[in-house]
């Protein structure tokens, strides 16, 4: 019987689903090894922030006013205060170290951008989902829903969300929360999209037929067929995410200070350009990098499961 519930079961022809050959094609996407690549170096330097700062030496929060220039207020020395003790050198004014900054801020727009596009593809998955496979006044409320939220001027709200939110509120978990229940509808648009092109397919009815429940046939017969697009769009999604909490912060709604933050960093440092550019460059590359990475994956990605790139490779 599983045989026949299987999409790629004997009897009940189907194609197999897209995941089964993705990670195949991108063994030949050199762009979206590299992209990995980095993304992986960017999750450690997030993960092992303390213990980088430890090996430096130098603490994230700790001010260190006799490192800076008393004439302007920048870092001592080269650079902005680059030094064998801290290598990117120090912040104007309150003299932390650079380096354990900008790796805690790694820490911090990386949690909120993975959280956010969990509470992000968690609701459209599930949303989106039904909708294509109940269809019927559940999908006409899903899809009005959706053209509603997409319709909205999500930005706008935010600031203004941001601004007038409580300050008991955790603003991490704020974050977390806005971000991700305004992301879900581009996430549920192609889940019911790839589901309504499902629902009809052979080994669905099949599963049907033989008495499969809705939640069978979900978890058993569209589930592995909606993991590609669904990868897809959780890889794109991240960055989407960690650049939006960077905007929030680098207009004064997001992560508040002391905190690091790379989005608080690169608004810190707009004032310093001229005098101290060091402050601006690190903290926007590493962001430029991570976000640039994720999105050549997910171009990786899209490219793997695009059968005309299939049948050139």
């Amino acid at each position: 019987m599983s045989d026949i519930l299987s999409p790629g079961g004997a009897g009940v022809p189907a194609a197999a689903p897209a995941s089964r050959n993705l990670w195949r094609a991108l063994r030949h996407d050199r762009w979206a090894q590299a992209s990995a690549v980095v993304i992986v170096l960017v999750i450690i330097t997030a993960l092992a922030a303390p213990l980088l700062a430890l090996i430096e030496g130098q603490d994230p929060y700790a001010y260190h006013t006799e490192l800076l220039n008393p004439a302007d207020g920048t870092g001592a020395g080269f650079l902005g205060g680059i030094s064998g003790s801290h290598w990117f050198g120090v912040e104007p004014l309150t003299g932390r170290d650079l380096f354990a900054v900008v790796a805690y801020g790694a820490r911090t727009s990386f949690l909120i951008g993975l959280a956010a596009t969990a509470v992000s593809m968690l609701l459209g998955v599930l949303l989106g989902a039904s909708a294509g496979y109940l269809g019927g006044w559940w999908d006409t409320v899903v899809s009005r829903v959706t053209d509603v939220l997409l319709g909205f001027p999500q930005l706008i709200f935010m600031i203004a969300l941001g601004a007038v939110a409580p300050q008991s509120i955790p603003r991490p978990l704020l974050l977390i929360a806005v971000i991700g229940l305004f992301g879900w509808p581009r996430v549920a648009r192609v889940v019911r999209a790839q589901t309504l092109s499902l629902r009809n397919r052979d080994f669905v009815k099949a599963a049907r037929a033989l008495g499969a429940g809705g939640v069978h046939v979900f978890r058993r017969e569209l589930l592995p067929n909606l993991w590609a697009p669904i990868i897809v769009l959780a890889t794109v999604s991240i960055p989407a995410n960690i650049g939006l909490e960077a905007a929030l912060s680098f207009l004064g709604v997001g992560i508040p200070p002391p905190t690091p933050s790379w989005g608080r960093s690169i608004s810190d440092a707009i004032n310093w350009v001229q005098t101290d550019p060091m402050f601006l460059i690190f903290p926007g590359a590493a962001l430029f990098l991570a976000t640039l990475a994720f999105n050549m994956l997910g171009d990786g990605l899209r490219d793997a499961l695009d059968p005309k790139t299939a049948v050139r490779r």
